[in-house]
């Protein structure tokens, strides 16, 4: 892996780590506005998923579809195919407005924190690995 893809791993790492920050500062004391934490914690787990794809050179397609990227990654490691992400898809950029949004309650609100955190943890255990057998 050059130093180019390294560097570009690390841009989508920072800015999954920041839709995570959010998600952090939305729940902190209590969970408030929901639609905002699960569409954070949709853009946190579709990055992580795009920078496992792009750690294993796969060149990353447009797309918000969590169950598609899990299924990309499956064909790479097995280990994505424990993952559900329940409903997580339907909280991404192209629901965000009146109407066609879904307001999640506090509980699946927690579920969809929880899986994102998991979703981090997988990932960067897997490309740290990747990363190490590079060097």
């Amino acid at each position: 892996m050059n130093d180019e893809t390294k560097t570009y791993i690390k841009q989508w790492i920072k800015r999954a780590n920041e839709d995570l920050l959010v998600v952090d500062k939305l729940t902190e004391f209590e969970i408030i506005a929901t639609s905002s934490v699960c569409f954070h914690c949709q853009q946190a787990v579709e990055k992580y998923l795009k920078v496992f794809l792009i750690s294993n050179g796969v060149e990353i397609k447009k797309t918000h579809n969590i169950e598609f990227l899990l299924s990309e990654c499956e064909d790479i490691d097995s280990d994505f195919a424990e993952i559900d992400p329940k409903n997580l898809s339907d909280f991404s950029v192209d629901v965000r407005y009146p109407g066609d949004m879904y307001v999640p309650s506090e509980k699946e609100t927690v579920v969809h924190k929880q899986i994102a955190v998991f979703v981090k943890n997988l990932v960067l255990e897997k490309i740290s690995e990747l990363l190490k057998n590079q060097e």
